[in-house]
């Protein structure tokens, strides 16, 4: 993706269901469960690299014996940093204790962050500051072994000020004004409602205080527990949490939003954000995998006992479309199909705007991401090139000589490599003159290969912003001469900021949201942006699901493609020599490739939970008074 977005976060959780020994016989070594969270985590770094966390827990210690471990870093490579670090701990303590080199129940008394129950957590920095205290996973403390809560999660909620306001009401006094806090609280307001009860119980029952402890365990109900703490909660989200005693947990928002994960068999429970990722590091197949329903959690017991549990009513499905569009690994089966079928659905649109003239055209991408959508283009592109030489061929009949037919067997697709990123320029200048001239050259270009008659067809996965589209690589191409250049966006036109995640929260930086403002003005309709701005402020004191999404209605007067025309003369800036067009994704051709992920309220502002519209209500005020504060 040319523009930058980032996305919240990965999550990555392995609970080990045999004692430590077994993988020590097995496979060589008691730290497997941690070798496993080392790849899980890498191979999802793609989701966050502005911190990660690990943590663990260690089943059955004895009081005084320490049982959670964690660590966390915002280092340049944070996952590669908190490795370092468990590393270095580990080889220090077996150096001090030689005598446990071979036990792994010895090597977990005394060698931290070797346990059971493992979380990890991959982060970009979107709703905090990027400071290690942002980073999960989050920790509540408590001297009672099943009051501690260990969280972390790919989410963001829409309602956290009601969220929080909600915990003051019943008494608590949270340490910071966050989502992940604030859900957190909300977990351990329930969990210690629930052991205070048990424990009051069991005293009935005439157990000993002593006793009490393993059998809360036993008896403690997460189900019910997180039923009550979700009930509230509006956003999208994949939630994982352990709890001190060793039960643990992920809990996935019922619109589907944010993805989850699992596999499990006799020896372990993995649940990661990604499929690939599980399939790569455990070899197993694609079938083995499985996504976790939306509004169900999957829960394991300290005893080993894993149930998948229904804890919110699935609403309609709206598992978020940028997933495969772009933030996903593309080596996933599905995923790297559907992006395939996203190239090729927009070739039609292609070869009308380089008049069907592809001995003319040069196909290339914006590299790295949008590579399985150019596949996918190219191969449509040369479908309709051989039905083309087919076609000529058989009109032609028995009046074709050799050299004619050899003539329309030599046309091809001509694809090259034109846009090369280059090494991460540093921005240090402060001076927007000087900073610009940096950002021109975040992308080379390949000289020598575009003849001046020749269109230029660039595709990219997205266009957001479109900042580096103008500052760098329309700017960089234009050198080449081509008659016309022509960008492809394999995604639609993104009009609405997101909530649930992705780090596009306001909507003056939608280069789609100006265009339609130029257009209005343009139209003489500019009037309509304060009517809206009128609408949005009588919204502000209704509840949610009483607001609705005028921002549409800025929208509504121009057709998509009038708005791409507007989006291509914002970005092409004077000085550009060449015709520039920008072609966009339609909303039923994403829906077609990616049919099971149906969330497009970036695209359409469709919000699928009632919080998505007072968030695009609430942008929409803050971009007409002018103030810079994030939506939500």
């Amino acid at each position: 993706m040319s523009d930058a977005i980032k996305h919240e976060c990965g999550i990555a959780h392995i609970r080990l269901l045999k004692p430590l020994e077994f993988y020590k016989k097995k496979y060589g070594t008691a730290f497997y469960g941690i070798n496993k969270m080392y790849l899980i985590m890498e191979k999802q770094h793609n989701r966050g690299q502005d911190g990660a966390g690990f943590a663990s827990i260690k089943l059955d210690m004895q009081p005084g014996e320490r049982y959670i471990s964690r660590v966390r870093s915002i280092a340049q490579q944070p996952i590669q940093d908190i490795f370092d670090q468990i590393n270095n701990r580990i080889n220090d303590v077996l150096a001090e204790h030689p005598e446990v080199a071979e036990d792994a129940e010895a090597q977990k008394k005394v060698v931290p962050y070797l346990g059971e129950v493992m979380l990890g957590h991959v982060r970009y920095g979107t709703f905090g500051k990027n400071s290690v205290e942002s980073v999960h996973p989050f920790l509540r403390q408590n001297n009672w072994m099943h009051r501690n809560v260990i969280l972390a999660g790919n989410f963001n909620m829409t309602n956290v000020k009601s969220l929080f306001k909600n915990l003051v009401e019943i008494g608590q006094h949270p340490k910071e004004y966050t989502d992940t806090i604030t859900i957190m609280e909300k977990i351990g307001h329930f969990l210690d409602d629930a052991v205070s009860k048990l424990y009051k119980k069991l005293k009935k029952e005439g157990y000993t205080k002593m006793e009490c402890s393993p059998l809360i365990a036993e008896r403690l109900n997460l189900k019910k527990i997180l039923k009550k703490a979700a009930k509230s909660w509006d956003g999208g989200y994949a939630m994982a949490g352990l709890l001190g005693h060793g039960d643990s947990f992920v809990l996935r928002d019922p619109s589907g939003i944010r993805p989850a994960y699992y596999y499990m068999d006799d020896e372990v429970v993995v649940v990661a954000s990604e499929r690939p990722v599980i399939q790569t590091v455990f070899n197993v197949d694609y079938d083995a995998v499985h996504e976790l329903p939306p509004g169900s959690a999957i829960i394991t017991k300290k005893s080993g006992e894993t149930s998948i549990d229904q804890i919110l009513e699935p609403l309609e499905r709206k598992a978020c479309s940028f997933e495969r569009i772009y933030f996903s690994r593309g080596s996933d089966a599905e995923i790297y199909q559907e992006r395939k079928l996203l190239g090729k659905l927009i070739v039609p649109e292609v070869l009308k705007h380089v008049d069907y003239d592809i001995k003319n055209t040069v196909f290339s991408y914006i590299p790295n991401t949008a590579e399985t959508s150019f596949f996918g283009m190219i191969e449509n592109v040369e479908e309709y090139l051989n039905k083309k030489k087919t076609e000529q061929i058989l009109k032609g009949t028995r009046s074709l000589s050799a050299e004619k037919v050899t003539q329309i067997l030599s046309e091809h697709t001509r694809v090259e490599k034109i846009a090369i990123k280059d090494v991460k320029l540093r921005t240090f200048i402060t001076e927007d003159s000087s900073r610009d001239d940096l950002v021109a050259h975040v992308y080379d270009v390949t000289y020598g290969v575009i003849k001046p008659e020749d269109n230029l067809v660039i595709i990219d996965d997205s266009i957001v912003r479109g900042t580096t589209l103008k500052k760098s690589i329309l700017k960089m191409v234009d050198r080449l001469s081509p008659k016309r250049i022509v960008v492809v966006s394999s995604a639609p036109q993104i009009r609405y900021p997101d909530c649930y995640g992705i780090d596009m929260a306001n909507l003056e930086g939608l280069v789609a949201f100006r265009a339609a403002l130029s257009l209005l003005k343009d139209a003489n309709k500019y009037h309509i942006v304060e009517d809206i701005y009128a609408r949005c402020k009588a919204q502000e004191n209704l509840i949610d699901t009483e607001v609705q999404n005028f921002v549409k209605e800025i929208y509504a007067p121009f057709t998509p493609e009038q708005v791409s025309d507007k989006i291509a003369e914002l970005l092409s800036e004077d000085g550009i020599n060449a015709e520039v067009k920008i072609i966009f994704q339609s909303i039923e051709n994403l829906h077609k490739a990616c049919p099971k992920n149906l969330g497009d309220w970036y695209f359409t502002g469709n919000y699928p939970t009632p919080g998505g519209n007072r968030v695009v209500n609430r942008a929409y005020i803050n971009f007409f008074e002018e103030n810079n504060e994030r939506a939500y």
